[in-house]
Order: structure tokens, then sequence, then C-alpha cells
């Protein structure tokens, strides 16, 4: 005789459980203040009535409770949206069970009103609820059991507002079931929410004399520069590497192959005779000038960011101390970088197999390094070019020592590589936001963010850097600077810009993507007053933005995004609603985004809404206040709009449901 298996499925079957990386190798993700929605599937066989919860454990071993409910009828799926409210990590499993009074409560109002079996269903009721607790429940049961009372008092009585009230808080159920246990780490707010700003501290206050000669920004001048960074709103500073650089083929002006007296050279070809990753370059100041550079951004309301760059140039001390920690080509020379057809003989790029144990004991050195200085977020350049075991390893020791620290990749690779970086272990990504620029590019691209990959991947949409520059820009003029910066501050909780940005520099260096006289290889003097006093500047759009995100919590959250449809197909349309069972002040949140993708042209069309996901009823009408301009319309689920790119390319709307007396049209 074959022996008997023990059942895998459980009594009551639960399936495809959410949040959940896709093969539970590691934890899913969120962080403090996202609303998360659990999931399952959840069915049985036949057609009795389910009951499903989520029994969420806190790091602390409190568990909590929170019922779930169907997300639509004939899916078998189940949600419940839960706010963790503690960082660490959580475990969470799916109890399911047969609810037994809703699966007699159907089938009696049908046969009742039948008049099948009458006497035989209100036994079977009066047995159900005679499982139940308390004075409600023990009364209703007795009128069931009682003949006296005609079958259309005793039905009456399963309506009654106190018993649905003390069965929805004590349900009578059966056939429990409990599915696996999956864990979901909660980070820090800023691991997940956050508006970034990058600027090199060299060119913050570099001057430069008559003669052409230019002396460096330090972090003393830096500093000038943080009240204008957290006035427009930004809560993140992000800092190119701040190491001394490399003489050796240095790169010049214009990434020229050699460089002129006084060429600062790029900030990523790290280390010189004066230290590697744990130094400051001597010009920007000493680490007391670092660490008042760090309590002058804290006191505006900054956090600051710093790049983790894993390479050297060849003067680093490593190349000197520890050659095994690079390739050798068989002429005896260190192989330099290079993404063929180009070259970057200023950086020698580390071989993380030739001495795996060294170079991560070395890194994580630096890292414990830079913590121990201040610093709690790192921007990690080219992750995807080195081992995903390595990253995997290093962030979880500093996660397990320090687990209010953050890590964004820049990682610009194909998505198996950048989804992998993600779920092994950085908080953020930088995306493929810069290059989506149609209506049919930017929908798959916002649907794809806000759906089963974010339950570990959190996208920074970054809207330029010192490396991109995309034709958008180059050849869209100012309104596309306007519609790009909108649709990243709206679509993703995380999003960032990179100086330079409000001032509209769009000119690239011929054959590239970059901007020409890129700061990357020099000094660069920016006159931001000017430019706000001669309004020439996009500081006020940007603070904005920012002010708008702070005002409406729907804007934190990444996977309530919606698409919806436009006529145009140069007309975008998403939505972001929050119910208020999960805002902080109780009241529905939702926002909605019209942009005109094209900045070259006045667009007209009708916008439709799925008005379901904004919590609203099908042809219901709502007010609406556009968030830039402050104008109000009365909207529906099918809308005439026109944005003028020269003027108000997008519209930001929050919905206000009381107000109805706004002219329909617009």
């Amino acid at each position: 005789m074959v022996a008997s298996r023990p059942s895998r499925i459980g009594r009551i079957p639960i399936r495809h459980l959410a949040p959940r990386q896709p093969e539970g190798r590691w934890p899913a993700r969120s962080y403090l203040g996202e609303v998360v929605p659990f999931e399952a599937t959840v069915f049985r066989e036949g057609h009795g009535e389910l009951f499903a919860e989520v029994l969420l454990t806190s790091p602390a071993g409190d568990t909590t409770t929170h019922r779930m409910r169907p997300v639509a009828p004939g899916t078998d799926r189940w949600r419940a949206e839960v706010v963790v409210s503690e960082t660490g990590t959580h475990r969470y499993r799916i109890r399911a069970a047969a609810d037994d009074w809703a699966t007699w409560l159907h089938a009696a109002r049908i046969k009742v009103e039948a008049d099948q079996d009458v006497e035989l269903v209100f036994a079977m009721g009066a047995e159900v609820l005679a499982r139940g607790t308390g004075p409600v429940v023990a009364q209703a049961a007795a009128a069931l059991a009682d003949r006296a009372l005609t079958p259309a008092a005793r039905l009456k009585v399963t309506t009654d507002a106190r018993l649905t009230a003390a069965l929805d808080a004590s349900p009578i159920l059966s056939l429990e079931t409990l599915s696996d246990e999956v864990e979901l780490r909660v980070d820090r707010a800023a691991a997940g929410a956050g508006a970034w700003y990058e600027f090199f501290p060299r060119s913050e206050g570099a001057k430069r004399s008559r003669t052409g000669a230019w002396t460096s920004g330090t972090f003393r001048t830096a500093a000038k520069r943080l009240a204008g960074v957290a006035d427009m709103g930004f809560d993140v500073l992000y800092l190119p590497p701040i190491h001394p650089i490399g003489e050796t083929h240095r790169k010049g002006r214009n990434n020229a192959v050699s460089a002129e007296p006084g060429d600062p050279g790029s900030p990523w070809a790290i280390g010189s005779t004066e230290g590697g990753h744990d130094a400051i370059h001597p010009d920007l100041g000493t680490e007391a000038d670092f660490a008042h550079f760090l309590a002058q951004a804290e006191k505006a309301g900054l956090e600051v960011a710093l790049d983790l760059a894993l390479q050297c140039s060849p003067d680093h001390p490593w190349v000197r101390q520890h050659p095994e920690w690079f390739t050798t080509r068989p002429d005896g020379s260190i192989a330099y970088a290079e993404n063929p057809p180009k070259k970057y003989q200023d950086i020698y790029p580390l071989n993380f197999d030739n001495d795996p144990e060294g170079i991560r004991a070395e890194v994580l050195r630096i890292v414990e390094l830079w913590i121990e200085r201040g610093v709690r977020i790192f921007r990690v350049d080219n992750p995807h070019t080195k081992p995903v075991d390595f990253w995997e390893r290093l962030l979880a020791e500093v996660h397990e020592a320090h687990p209010d620290v953050v890590f964004l990749a820049e990682a610009f690779t194909r998505p198996a590589m950048l989804h992998t970086l993600a779920a092994a272990g950085f908080q953020q990504s930088y995306s493929y936001f810069t290059w989506r620029n149609t209506k049919a590019e930017l929908e798959e691209f916002l649907t794809d963010i806000a759906g089963p990959s974010a339950d570990y991947l959190h996208p920074n949409l970054f809207v330029n850097t010192p490396d991109i520059l995309t034709e958008y820009l180059q050849f869209g003029g100012r309104p596309a600077y306007r519609i790009r910066a909108a649709i990243a501050a709206t679509a993703s909780p995380l999003w960032g810009v990179y100086a330079g940005y409000e001032l509209y520099e769009h000119i690239a260096r011929p054959g590239s993507e970059e901007n020409i006289d890129n700061e990357k290889y020099e000094y660069k003097q920016r006159d931001w007053a000017r430019a706000e006093a001669a309004g020439d500047s996009l500081a006020p759009y940007l603070t904005t933005l920012n002010g708008i995100r702070r005002a409406h919590p729907a804007l934190g959250q990444l996977r309530n995004l919606r698409v919806h449809w436009s006529d145009d197909d140069a007309v975008l349309v998403y939505s972001k609603h929050l119910d208020g069972a999960v805002t902080p002040s109780g009241r529905p949140d939702t926002v909605i985004v019209v942009a005109n993708l094209d900045p070259h042209s006045v667009r007209e069309t009708t916008v439709h809404l799925d008005l379901a996901a904004l919590g609203l009823e099908p042809g219901a009408s709502f007010g609406v206040r556009e968030l830039i301009t402050g104008a109000r319309w009365t909207w529906t689920d099918a809308n005439y709009v026109r944005l003028d790119a020269f003027t108000e390319p997008v519209h930001i709307l929050a919905v206000d449901t009381q107000a109805t007396d706004h002219k329909a049209a617009h």
C-alpha cells in the first residue's frame, strides 16, 4: 500500500500571497507610511461563503489582525490595506475559513422566500448561532428557533444591525486554514519617499579669476546653497564623490582625453596620493568642514546622500596596496574601464573575483566609516557592473548593524539586473523614466512600476543626471522641463533633479546625451538669484510640485497609480487615490494628472476616467481643483481638456467630492 501524503494545499486553498518577492528568496519591501495591500487568492469547492484575514506579526512579536475583503466578484482575490507603523522585519500569514453564518444566511433568504424547508432552515440557523458568543447572538438564535414567530419576522432578525456588528467582530467559522508565513521588511520613510536634489559642492562657490584660473568651491561655500535647495521643498541632497581625484589620464573639459592645467577631473576617477574612498578632496575642506556641512544641511531640513563608486583612478592607494583587486592584461598593465568604443583611461574597475573577501571587507570598512561620519544614504554608482552576491552580502551586513541606512542603485541596465539588485537589498533604484517620453511608453512604464515589482522595487524618477540630457529635453524647450518634472513628482513617491534643470540647461555636447561644458569635468558657476529675479528659473514650479506632494498623501504612494485614457495620443492621464480609512486625516485623497506630452503644441481632447479607481460611483459628478492655477471645475467620467504647452502643459487636479457648484465645461 502506498503511504498517504499530507496535503500541501490546506482545506481552504490560499494562494498567490502578496506582497512577496517572486521566488520568496528575500523579504518583500515596504517603508513607513506606505499603504501595503496584502492580497491572496482564497477559494473553496461549492458555493459556501468565505472569510479571510491577515495575521501581521511585528518585529517585537505582537500580532494584529486585518480583515480582508474580496477585490472583485468572481476573481477569488482578497485584499486588506494596512499602514505599517514600525520598521524592521514583519511576518504575515493569511487565515481563511468557511463563514458558516454568511453561508447559511445566503441560502436561507432564497429558501424562505421560495417556501422550501422553512423550519429546517431556521433550525440550522439557530444551530450556527449557538456556536457564537454574546447576548445579541444568543437572542437571535432563540428567535430563529421560535416557531411562534412568522418566517418573515424570524428572517428580519438576521438583518438586525447589532447582530451584524457582533458577527462581523466575532464571525462563526469552520475549516480554518493558515497560509505559509511571508516576511515583509519595512524601512524608514526615506527609503521609499523623498525629493532628491543633486549638486557638485566644488561648483557651489567656485570662482574664476581674470586670467581664467579657477578656485574650487568648498563645503563651507556649498553650505550657502543649502537654504535654496530646502526652500524648493527637496529633502535629500545628493553629492557626487567627494574624494581625491587622480592625475593619471585625467579627463579634460567635455570629456577630452587630456586635461589642461587647472582642470579638476571627474569626481568618479577616485583616488590619488592624497587618499582614496575614505578621504576627502583637500579642495573641498577637512573632515571638520564636512561635519559642518552635514550639520547645516540638517538644520535646513536636508539629509545628505553620498556617492559610493567602487572604482579607482590609476593613482588610488589600492592600486599599489592590492594590485590583485584589478584585472591585469597580458602586457602587465591594469585594464581600464571600457564600454566600446568608449574608453575611460582614468578609471580602473575592480575585479571582484580575484579577492572577493578582501574587497568586501574593505568596502564594508569604507561604508562604516562614512556612516560614522554621519551619512545614512548612499547613491551607488553602476552597481550592475559588480556581482549581485557582493551586494547581497554587503547590504545585509550594513542593514543588520544600521537598519536606517538607505542605498539607491544607479542601475541603468537590463530589467533582470535592475530588478535583482532591488530584490537583493537596494531600497531605491534609478529607472528607465528618462527615456520614456511618448504616451504609450509612459503608460507601460507607469503601469509596470505600480505593479507586482512594487513589492520590492522603489523607482526614483530623476528627471536628469550629469550623464543624461535626453533629446526630449534638448529640443522640447521650457515646456518639456515642466512636463517631465510634473510627471516625475506625481507618479512616484521618489523623484530627483540634478542642478541646472531649473535653469533649463538644454545644450548637449555634440554626439552625446550629456550637457555641453559638463560639470563632471569642470567647475560651473550658476547665478541662481539672477535667474529667479528675471523669471528665467523653474525653481518656483519645482517648489509648487514639492508642496503638492507634501499636501497630498496619495502622492506618497506608488501602488495606487492607475492609468486612465484620453482621445489624444499625446495626452497622458493617471490618478492616485487613497481611501479615507488609510489617510492621516481620515478623508479620501485623490489626485488626477493630465499631461500634454507634446511640448510644441496646444492639445484639446476628452479625458475618460475609471471612476471606480477614484472611489466614486460610475457617472458621478465631482469637483476638482487645479493645484497649479487654483481653477475649479466639475468633472465626471468624460471631460474636455485644453492643455497649452506654452502656459500650463499639465493639470494636477485634487478631487473635492463636496464641490458641485462649478461649471461642468472647461
